[in-house]
């Protein structure tokens, strides 16, 4: 008995001092989390002040990484063979090959769909799909009690904008964030960053191979969404990865 008294209290230190670890990490990174961001679907309730949202507008899966990431059950798990987007837990925009890009005489690399991690951003953002459309759902989710609307981000002033449904009226603006097909008037994306060698004078070399030192990133040598917008980080206004007024001139030198 005291043998097992003794293995029980060790057990117990040793779970202690894991959270401890753990809390202290999450103290060390400060507010940088996606937890209780505008990516939150699990908080979306507590931050819009609302009890309407999860399970009517939305299906709340109980985790915040499921809405983009494929859950930890089915890790490895390839969403293609059912229509979702290259290593996301999300479903390819019917609209795919039909987004108009940004265009210009002096634009290099051109490109006609957007890259799979941009089409992640888009997918939610272009306002075609429900936000909560995934292709896996977490083990234990019943899809039979599902009676949610699936409601899109859309800036229409109707009830298929997600932001729609309390007393009739606009919860909060949400038209900033739908984005829509039309990219003409957005920055470019999915295009090689011109300036990876230090021929073309209007841009500045990366610091490293993933990009710069205040975390403007590249994929793959590629400039997308992600570049500039950090989904993860609440600290800084509209998800940048740095100050609005020093953001462009990360990359660009004029």
């Amino acid at each position: 008995m005291k043998q097992q008294l003794s293995k029980f209290i060790h057990s117990l230190l040793i779970l202690s001092i894991g959270c401890a670890i753990s809390f202290s990490a999450v103290a060390a990174e400060g507010t940088n989390t996606i937890l209780g961001t505008k990516h939150d679907f699990t908080g979306l309730n507590k931050r819009a002040g609302v009890t309407a949202m999860s399970g009517v507008a939305f299906s709340d899966y109980g985790t915040s990484c499921v809405y983009c990431h494929i859950p930890p059950e089915q890790e490895g798990a390839d969403s293609t063979p059912f229509g979702g987007i290259e290593g996301w837990n999300r479903f390819t925009p019917a609209t795919e090959h039909s987004y108009d890009l940004y265009n210009s005489r002096t634009l290099e690399n051109k490109v006609h769909t957007p890259s799979p991690i941009s089409l992640l951003c888009l997918s939610c953002h272009d306002g075609t799909m429900g936000v909560d459309m995934t292709v896996f759902r977490p083990n234990g989710w019943r899809s039979s009690e599902d009676a949610a609307m699936h409601l899109r981000i859309n800036g229409n002033n109707n009830m298929m904008n997600c932001a729609k449904c309390h007393n009739g009226r606009i919860a909060h603006n949400i038209a900033i964030k739908h984005i829509g097909t039309d990219l003409t008037n957005d920055h470019p994306i999915s295009m090689r960053y011109a300036g990876l060698s230090d021929k073309d004078l209007d841009f500045n070399l990366p610091d490293g191979p993933y990009g710069f030192n205040n975390g403007v990133k590249l994929y793959d040598e590629r400039v997308e969404c992600a570049s500039c917008h950090n989904v993860h980080n609440p600290d800084i206004e509209v998800l940048l990865r740095d100050r609005a007024d020093r953001l462009c001139e990360t990359c660009h030198i004029k």
